[in-house]
């Protein structure tokens, strides 16, 4: 909300958490940035992360790509496979139980829409049933021929060569026991399968149908991509309905929405300081 200081903007979020019913979280990168996750925006960031692809001359819409699978597929699984690794290794921030306290304390109907594939939401406790992960997840795969419809829950770990990011093996089809590849939206993708999250999409538009416009607070993120943002802006505009954005560069929202300069750890503990 313009001309409101920060100090009010709190104020304002906290009330409005206090009072609602129901809760949505759209959550994007900035929410795994201050678990220690790293953040993809722009080359230098995505390079910042992985020193070795900036040597290699490979971007992040690079990296992030399905066609390595077919050419090369252990560099395919060498991103791939490294963040795996790593986001099984990451334990969630404090503001994820942050979220969870409220949900419990003021009993709110709740939903996290998520840009994010790290799993990271489930790993803090949230249901499965409550998530929907409109990108895939990196903790399931498919095949990469689509022999098979089939999507399967990725537990191998995946040792990585850092130096010419290739992966030392590479998980296998559980039908035709060809190239797996992981079940993200990855960009020129045409092959990914979606049933995953469609279903998780049905699930999230039944829950609006049910309890949206019993006094909603939805969090939502930035403008890298848009997705995130897009569908908090798309539920702001429903009756009773109140957006908290937080995010520290992009934070702009208009009246009667509440905009939050800052980062997700750091909203969510004043908020909740406020709430205490």
């Amino acid at each position: 909300m313009l001309g409101m200081g920060p100090d009010e903007a709190i104020r304002f979020a906290a009330d409005a958490v206090g009072k609602a019913e129901v809760l949505v979280v759209t959550s994007g990168a900035g929410m795994g940035v201050d678990s220690g996750l790293p953040d993809f925006r722009g080359e230098k960031g995505f390079w910042n992360a992985y020193p070795m692809y900036e040597r290699l001359g490979v971007t992040f819409v690079g990296a992030a790509n399905p066609a390595h699978f077919i050419r090369d597929p252990e560099f395919g699984w060498g991103f791939y496979g490294h963040r795996a690794n790593l986001y099984r290794s990451t334990e969630p921030h404090e503001g994820f139980g942050i979220l969870r306290r409220w949900i419990e304390r003021f009993r709110l109907k709740h939903f996290i829409v998520t840009s994010n594939v790290d799993g990271q939401f489930q790993k803090a406790g949230f249901r499965e049933e409550s998530v929907l992960e409109v990108h895939g997840s990196i903790h399931y795969l498919q095949c990469l021929q689509s022999c098979t419809g089939e999507i399967w829950p990725f537990v191998e770990e995946i040792p990585v060569d850092l130096e010419t990011m290739h992966a030392m093996r590479i998980p296998r089809c559980v039908r035709c026991e060809g190239v797996a590849r992981p079940n993200i939206l990855m960009f020129g993708d045409f092959s990914w399968l979606s049933h995953r999250t469609d279903r998780q999409e049905g699930e999230f538009e039944m829950f609006l149908e049910e309890n949206m416009g019993r006094g909603t607070v939805v969090v939502g993120a930035g403008t890298a991509i848009p997705t995130i943002r897009n569908i908090s802006e798309r539920l702001g505009r429903r009756r009773g309905v109140t957006v908290v954005r937080i995010n520290p560069r992009e934070p702009w929202i208009d009246a009667p929405h509440l905009s939050m300069p800052v980062g997700s750890l750091a909203a969510l503990k004043a908020i909740d300081d406020i709430l205490r």
